[in-house]
């Protein structure tokens, strides 16, 4: 019997680097990476608050996206990747063969996402033998942005750059605060400039120096919220499919300024809106971009 389970083991040991090497394959035609996220990648960008033991629960295999020392032995599903994990790897898979109960993994987690402190290859061996949930015990960071359990680089660096920009403006203090999401990085530097020019006006008419956070906050109450209102009003974002309404935000408000140029300062942001969505709609938009050699999707 143990003859037949090391053959089982070295049978899905050899198929589970098969599919690790073809998944690479794949990854390299379509430039899509198959990494797993360095836990100390994403607890740097992040600005964690508090850290708290949360005991052994189960955890769904799938909301595991990285690992604190391992991210470069297993891909993003777990495969390995190593010929040199194979030792671990199969003496793991005949255990679970053979019904050994294994002790619970040790994870970190940040919002819905979980990365592995301890225990990389229970979890490559359960995920290749089909289970679904896996028992953890669970370790917390807060922090004031959402993570989930699909958070891959690009949105990392979104986030973290959404994390600097709330501790600065303290706009997620606020009860109406709803949260401000861009699609691509490097925008929220160009809101904190928003609020800067609101704040500069607004110390000049109340006579007084006006703090970042009420600047940010009376700038989120005055000038964004209702902008996105008019998005909502006239269904705009429909038109921009995988946008948010803060990169409209961002385009319809230099749109406007462009129009105040041609036509004079009497432009109004529902009427630079309207224009907007009429001229650069998603059609139009495709058209642009291929012509200037990207796409949509990008």
């Amino acid at each position: 019997m143990d003859e037949i389970i090391q053959q089982l083991a070295e049978q899905d040991f050899s198929r589970a680097r098969s599919k690790a090497f073809t998944r690479h394959l794949m990854s390299l035609l379509l430039g899509r990476p198959t990494l797993l996220l360095p836990f100390h990648l994403v607890k740097d960008k992040l600005n964690i608050t508090s850290q708290t033991y949360r005991g052994v629960k189960p955890v769904k295999i799938k909301k595991i996206v990285g690992s604190v020392d391992r991210y470069n032995e297993f891909d993003d599903t777990f495969l390995p990747k190593e010929d040199f994990t194979a030792s671990r790897w199969k003496k793991i898979n005949e255990a679970w063969r053979s019904d050994v109960e294994l002790p619970a993994v040790r994870l970190y987690k940040i919002g819905d996402a979980y990365f592995v402190e301890d225990g990389n290859h229970r979890i490559s061996v359960a995920r290749e033998m089909g289970t679904e949930f896996i028992d953890a015990e669970i370790t917390e960071f807060s922090t004031n942005v959402k993570i989930t359990e699909d958070i891959n680089p690009k949105e990392l660096i979104i986030k973290s750059e959404y994390s600097d920009f709330l501790l600065k403006t303290e706009l997620d203090k606020h009860k109406i605060f709803s949260d401000i999401e861009f699609s691509r990085p490097g925008r929220y530097i160009m809101l904190l400039r928003h609020i800067a020019v609101h704040r500069y006006y607004k110390g000049q008419d109340e006579h007084q120096e006006i703090s970042l956070p009420d600047a940010a906050f009376s700038w989120y109450t005055n000038l964004y919220n209702p902008m996105i209102e008019i998005f909502r009003r006239h269904q705009i974002l429909e038109k921009f499919p995988r946008r948010t309404e803060a990169d409209l935000y961002l385009w319809i408000t230099n749109h406007r300024y462009f129009l105040m140029q041609k036509y004079g300062p009497d432009v109004g942001f529902e009427n630079a809106a309207l224009d907007f969505a009429e001229k650069y709609h998603l059609s139009r938009m495709d058209s642009f971009l291929e012509k200037i050699g990207l796409k949509t999707s990008e």
